[in-house]
């Protein structure tokens, strides 16, 4: 065993022990937390795949931005004194989602065992990668030439920068108290 697959042994294992957590803690701050180790160690897996961009997204997005809106909202809301604050965490759902749990790690196992890998060539040899992050800058940022297309992706990426600040004005406006 090589040590790529040793270091994902070992963030999977706290990946699906952080999951664990995030369902099974009663308190609904240190279920928060614990999905901010389950989105990290998910951009590691991410990183061992040679996906590097998505890893940043993965960090800045959903461990930076959605947990903060996650831990502002349950800081917002009135929870002092309650202890159990995840009160979905039923034991007659134990079932249920000990079923959906075994159905999406056959899946999982079946994808990684019988499905032909998208980086291995016809003969069985790695195919070598080119870094996503320079492809994705390149497709953003320069049209044409080197083989890309003679069209860039700056307008539709500024019209959805744009999109996403008017819903954040919006949701202030909303939600402030007058």
């Amino acid at each position: 065993m090589d040590l790529a697959a040793v270091i994902f042994w070992i963030i999977a294992a706290i990946l699906v022990l952080a999951a664990l957590a995030v369902v099974s803690l009663r308190n609904i701050v240190h279920s928060a937390l614990a999905l901010v180790l389950v989105f990290a160690m998910a951009a590691g897996i991410y990183v061992l795949l040679n996906a590097e961009f998505i890893a940043i997204v993965q960090i800045l997005i959903y461990a930076g931005a959605v947990t903060i809106l996650i831990l502002f909202a349950l800081m917002l809301t009135r929870i002092g004194g309650v202890n159990v604050t995840n009160p979905s965490n039923r034991p007659s759902m134990r079932l249920a989602a000990l079923v959906i749990c075994a159905l999406v790690g056959a899946s999982i196992i079946f994808a990684t065992t019988f499905l032909p890998h998208a980086n291995m060539s016809a003969n069985g040899n790695q195919v070598s990668a080119v870094n996503n992050v320079v492809a994705i800058g390149g497709l953003l940022y320069s049209p044409g030439g080197k083989g890309l297309p003679d069209y860039s992706y700056v307008l539709p990426f500024e019209i959805a920068s744009l999109v996403l600040l008017v819903a954040i004005v919006v949701a202030i406006v909303i939600g402030r108290e007058e």
